[in-house]
Formats: structure tokens, sequence, C-alpha cells
């Protein structure tokens, strides 16, 4: 049963008994034998009690209980624990995707404002990726699929193609990590314009042109 050590299995309360987090069970061990967290003996539907580490280790395994062997035996590990100090729940931080774009641009798209259905929009990258833009929550806008086939890399500069809104991070968000921009770049390629052979004429109908 020692796999069972590092696998994320233990629900984690903040002292107001909020859930918060998820931990391994090594982790827990580590957080009630430092003083940090008390284990909850669950013996039935209400049933339950703190428990500190020391009275911990002389409970008794039972049969529906994951343990894990050590030198003292058999040691029952904690389904649920609760936090001795830390009373707050942390703050959602959304990450960079396609989901968090659409909901922090209202599902509206930002060269036209118009309410979009989710087949109708895709994102699109401001500054193109080819001149150096990234996938970024700045660089990154909900688009009509429409304008962004039409909007080609000169297209850009031309008022009529201005962003509705400021764009950013939705407030409390971090910037991406690497491995989330690399997860991030399935954006980039539905989003990206294809060709450049088409612009917008003052009235907005589409000329072909260089």
């Amino acid at each position: 049963m020692n796999d069972a050590l590092y696998k994320a299995t233990v629900l984690v309360l903040n002292r107001n008994w909020q859930a918060i987090d998820v931990k391994t069970p090594a982790q827990a061990f580590c957080m009630m034998a430092n003083g940090n967290a008390t284990g909850l003996d669950i013996q039935g539907i209400g049933d339950m009690r703190p428990v500190r580490w020391n009275e911990w280790l002389e409970l008794a395994v039972r049969e529906d209980d994951n343990a894990v062997r050590t030198v003292r035996g058999l040691v029952r590990i904690p389904t649920v624990l609760v936090l001795a100090r830390y009373n707050k729940v942390p703050k959602r931080r959304p990450k960079l995707s396609t989901k968090g774009i659409w909901e922090r641009d209202g599902g509206r798209c930002q060269y036209t404002g118009k309410k979009l259905v989710p087949a109708e929009g895709n994102i699109d990258h401001v500054v193109p990726r080819s001149r150096g833009g990234q996938t970024s929550w700045e660089n990154c806008v909900l688009a009509d699929k429409r304008v962004n086939s039409l909007k080609g890399t000169a297209c850009r500069k031309r008022s009529a193609w201005s962003c509705k809104r400021n764009r950013g991070r939705p407030a409390n968000c971090r910037s991406p990590t690497s491995s989330e921009m690399r997860t991030t770049s399935a954006i980039g390629s539905i989003s990206s314009p294809r060709s450049t052979r088409q612009r917008p004429t003052a009235q907005g109908t589409p000329a072909t042109g260089g």
C-alpha cells in the first residue's frame, strides 16, 4: 500500500472546515507531524473528530481503511485534514484558455461587438505570431470567425479593426507558465489568419488586393 502515499487522495479543509485543496498522504502525514493539521477520525455520518498526530498513530486500522506499513506497524491514511491556523479560501486563478477568453470577453467579438454563439467565434492574436505576438491574455481576443478570415496582417493597422475593449488578464489572474503556454498553442493553430489576400473596403465588403 506504500504506493498510495503519493496519490492525491486527502481532502484539505481550512480551520473553518471549507475545502481548499487535495494532498497526498505523504504530505498529509508531514503536516500532521508538524502540528499544522489534524486528521479527521470519521466513524460515520455526523460522527467525526479532529485527531492530532500522536493519537493518530495509535488509531486502529479498520477493514475499509487504507494504511501504510511503518516500523511502528500499520498507520491509517487520513481521508480529510483540518488545517490548524489557515482560515482563508484561495482565490480562483483562471488559466489562459479558450474558455477563459470567452468568459473574459463576455462572448462578444472584440472587433464588432457582436454577441456570438460558440460556432461563430474563435480566438484571434491581435499582433500575429508571425510578427512576434504572444499567446497571452493581453494579445488574445474573441473574434467573429468571418471577421478573422477577412483580416490579414496589414488589416490590423486599420481603425476599422481596432478592438472594442482593453485587453488583459482577468482580475486575480497570474501570467501563464511555460507549460501553460505550450498547452495554449492549440489556440493559435485555429485562430491565426490564413490569408492576407483580402482586405475590407471602406464599406466593410471584402476586396482582393495585396
